[in-house]
């Protein structure tokens, strides 16, 4: 089976050096043409300046002018290992918002720290985005060594001033690494000039990394779209799905046998994530759209109250204990927010404080209490089931990840 990729997202203070990183990585695993490194060189002669790895990133005239990154892009490399993704966020509303909607889901985050200017107040509010998030899997590295002489006494306080923040927000670190992004210092290669670090470089250090399980290697989870004639439709969402399966539908929990599954008029014996079909069960019951399908051995959370984080959209606010339209994958219910545990602002990454009410653009941790019992999973076990939007007079007014349940139903 092809590798997937991993996908990552670099975050860090204005000017600590996240594009120069970037261009470094890229120019590092030869994923530049030549022609655009000559282009390169040609514009920073142009402006009297030495090679600016930024200017990889920052193709557009206006941002070489200004030398700040206005372009949200996804930008590719690879290693011997894997292939990569880079998710270049500059606005953390519009990476908040992607990050909750789904439109970018990154499995790893690189928080960068310049070694001259050290831990920063957008370090700090960076730090609590990427653990509201729930990406653990992460590497902070301390830009800009060449500025500081390569000293490790420079490298040992930075990290020593960063580390009770990361603890605060429960993130730890899988690598602290010393880098100079400009002069290439551990980033594909080990520095001379760091000789006191023995660790990974950063390459080596993403390559360790995990990507998020295969769906098809999850528990089957089929969300029933429709039922015709008896046969019931739906999209797996993960897993796969055999003919003769003993599976259970939640959440009423009744038992079933699959006896048939068919795709576009083919009769199958296997179908799995990603497949739309249609089954014939052996035991029928009143089976409807919303139900899911499950892995009779494996459940999923069977719940009306959870914890999740929601990105409000809409320019209505929503007020505690209004009711709103709950939507996941097939499910629908009627639901409202139960309590507003934090909330923050999505452009400045400030806590607001408030817990009656979220406004447009806000981030909130919330507990949601459903009118009936939904079927759901943690977003970073299983996204499909963990994703959900809100739909407020008729308009998507939020979309949420569900991060904890209250009641577990697991035992039927």
């Amino acid at each position: 089976m092809k590798q997937e990729n991993l996908k990552f997202v670099i975050v860090g203070h204005v000017d600590h050096g996240k594009s120069t990183l970037i261009g470094r990585l890229l120019f590092d695993t030869d994923s530049i043409s030549e022609t655009k490194i000559n282009d390169i060189r040609q514009i920073c002669e142009a402006l009297g300046r030495p090679f600016e790895f930024a200017f990889i990133m920052d193709h557009l005239e206006e941002e070489r002018q200004k030398n700040i990154t206005i372009d949200t892009t996804q930008t590719f490399f690879k290693t011997a290992k894997r292939d990569y993704v880079i998710i270049d966020a500059p606005g953390h509303k519009e990476f908040l918002k992607n990050m909750i909607t789904g439109a970018t889901l990154a499995e790893a985050a690189i928080l960068i720290v310049d070694a001259h200017e050290g831990v920063m107040e957008q370090t700090k509010r960076h730090a609590y985005m990427l653990s509201l998030l729930g990406i653990n899997q992460l590497i902070v590295v301390i830009n800009k060594m060449d500025k500081v002489d390569y000293q490790e006494d420079k490298f040992n306080k930075i990290n020593a001033d960063l580390q009770p923040h990361l603890n605060l927000v429960n993130l730890s670190p899988n690598y602290t690494i010393p880098i100079s992004a400009q002069k290439g210092d551990n980033i594909a290669k080990k520095s001379d000039r760091l000789n006191w670090y023995n660790g990974p470089t950063v390459l080596e250090a993403l390559d360790s990394f995990k990507n998020i399980i295969a769906a098809e290697n999850l528990p089957l989870r089929l969300p029933i779209q429709d039922v015709y004639n008896n046969i019931v439709v739906g999209q797996i969402e993960s897993g796969i799905l055999n003919k003769n399966d003993e599976v259970l539908i939640l959440p009423s929990k009744q038992k079933s046998k699959i006896i048939e599954i068919k795709k576009w008029q083919q009769e199958l014996n296997k179908a799995e994530a990603g497949d739309n079909i249609g089954v014939v069960l052996k035991e029928y019951f009143e089976i409807k759209r919303g139900d899911i399908i499950c892995d009779a051995n494996n459940l999923p959370q069977v719940t009306n109250e959870f914890k999740a984080i929601i990105f409000w959209m809409s320019k209505e606010s929503l007020i505690t204990d209004n009711s709103f339209i709950l939507k996941l994958a097939t499910q629908e219910t009627p639901a409202k927010i139960k309590k507003i545990h934090k909330l923050m602002d999505s452009s400045t990454l400030k806590a607001i404080d408030r817990n009656d009410e979220i406004k447009e653009t806000e981030v909130a941790e919330v507990e949601i209490q459903t009118e009936k019992n939904i079927v759901i999973e943690n977003f970073n076990f299983l996204p499909e089931l963990g994703r959900f939007v809100i739909v407020k007079n008729d308009d998507i007014a939020a979309g949420g990840m569900v991060t904890a349940t209250f009641s577990n139903h697991n035992n039927p």
